[in-house]
């Protein structure tokens, strides 16, 4: 299909939604071959994601607990459904109408309310009902934009309509949230079963299980390109947690303190964890979780859950740094146990990818050159033990452990026999070369006017 056919039209205000890529009796097929990138809205709906996942993660940080740190956990678990929907949704139809358009902005809308009220579950009623309202909205006006473009494509009509219909039996679970007769462990664990019922309906729907089930001829397919650079746009969102804090307000002000030297600290360590995740396995030739496996794909698409729930705790009580002179036991505890955490979801991400290179071909095996994940991460962990160290030691190992990992992982990663530095060649002017018999060298162009 020609690019143009799915491109904003000046003749049509609202668009047909046509699916972008499919499976037509087990064969993939494309309306494009070009690569997708992140649409200008869905980078938009991001930005409204700092400032949700940033009070999230400031409400934890306020009084970290058991009970607090489950709160945590279900109050961001909903808000990645509301984005995975959207994100779902434009990488199987973006057209980028007036449809899409304000469909982004009415979820964003309904966000905004829940990220103001989820952090006040606990606390009042109301709150529970607004953040649990919100939530069904968006998860609703998602599902029927999915009923509604069902209709306008027959490419993924049976897994939309079986998807809109799990997703809607799933929030049936939480209605029990609504009445205040009901005590809060008890609410913990509908909320608990929901969120399961919510993973579970997203896997299964998309699944060769359902496929199968369904006895579809066309089925849903992912364009990898966007699916990834979505994931990875999130990824950032969640390391901009680290990096917020140690400038607004001007915590580490004035001149040279040790609050600039933990925001220097700060900022090393999320510059190295979104290396890592760049580097991810470090091989030269691999396979994507996407492209290896059905198995490999889900695996690698949910762990982004922990992952981004791990990251953005720790990176508050790092950022956080710069303005205190001392961690207290529970921060030190968050900190340590949830960037650990993430370094072990950082090492999943990387096993998942298949390793292409034939042996030798690198410093050392893939296993190898991942291997100080789990270690550092295990080493982080148990730093939290470390009662008499204060907040300047703690962030300078903590640093001194993720720079060493990951100079670990790019020097392996290296080609057996590889040198430090390149030698630097024909770094003079063309006409500046001499040869050795002193004639001076001279340009080819001379050829185009006539020279011989």
């Amino acid at each position: 299909m020609d690019t143009h056919e799915i491109q904003p039209s000046p003749r049509y205000l609202f668009r047909q939604p046509l699916a972008l890529q499919w499976f037509e009796s087990g064969k993939l097929v494309k309306r494009h071959e070009e690569e997708r990138q992140a649409g200008r809205f869905e980078l938009f709906l991001d930005l409204l994601y700092v400032a949700i996942l940033a009070n999230f993660a400031e409400t934890l940080a306020e009084d970290i607990s058991g009970a607090k740190l489950v709160k945590y956990i279900l109050i961001f678990a909903p808000s990645w459904h509301v984005w995975s929907d959207l994100r779902e949704l434009m990488n199987s139809f973006y057209n980028d109408d007036l449809l899409q358009r304000v469909l982004i902005l009415w979820v964003m809308s309904v966000l905004v309310m829940y990220g103001n009220n989820a952090p006040l579950v606990d606390e009042d009623i109301s709150a529970m009902r607004a953040t649990v309202g919100s939530y069904m909205v968006a998860r609703i006006s998602g599902s029927a934009a999915h009923l509604l473009y069902s209709f306008a494509s027959y490419h993924h009509r049976a897994q939309q309509r079986l998807w809109v219909t799990l997703t809607l039996v799933s929030l049936c679970i939480y209605i029990p949230l609504y009445f205040e007769s009901i005590s809060v462990r008890s609410k913990i664990a509908v909320a608990a079963v929901g969120i399961c019922a919510e993973e579970f309906s997203w896997v299964f729907c998309f699944s060769p299980a359902a496929k199968k089930m369904l006895k579809a001829k066309y089925t849903t397919a992912v364009n990898i390109a966007h699916e990834v650079d979505r994931y990875a746009a999130f990824y950032i969102v969640v390391l901009g947690e680290y990096l917020y804090q140690i400038v607004v307000g001007s915590p580490a002000a004035v001149g040279f303190n040790l609050g600039l030297l933990h925001a220097v600290w700060t900022l090393v360590i999320a510059f190295c964890l979104n290396w890592m995740y760049v580097h991810n396995d470090g091989a030269l030739k691999s396979t994507h979780p996407f492209r290896y496996s059905v198995y490999t794909a889900f695996s690698w698409a949910t762990l982004h859950l922990p992952l981004s729930a791990s990251l953005l705790a720790s990176g508050h009580v790092a950022a956080a740094s710069a303005a205190e002179d001392r961690f207290r036991d529970p921060e030190r505890w968050l900190l340590c146990g949830s960037l650990g955490a993430g370094l072990y979801c950082l090492y999943a991400l990387a096993l998942l990818s298949e390793d292409k290179d034939a042996p030798g071909t690198l410093m050392l095996p893939k296993h190898l050159r991942m291997i100080m994940r789990p270690i550092i991460g295990l080493i982080i962990i148990l730093l939290g033990l470390a009662r008499d160290l204060n907040i300047t030691s703690i962030m300078s190992i903590i640093m001194a452990l993720i720079v060493f990992c990951l100079i670990w992982e790019n020097i392996t990663s290296l080609h057996c026999g590889a040198g430090i530095w390149e030698r630097w060649e024909n770094t003079t002017y063309p006409e500046q070369r001499t040869f050795g018999n002193g004639h001076r060298y001279v340009e080819m162009t001379l050829l185009s006017v006539g020279v011989q």
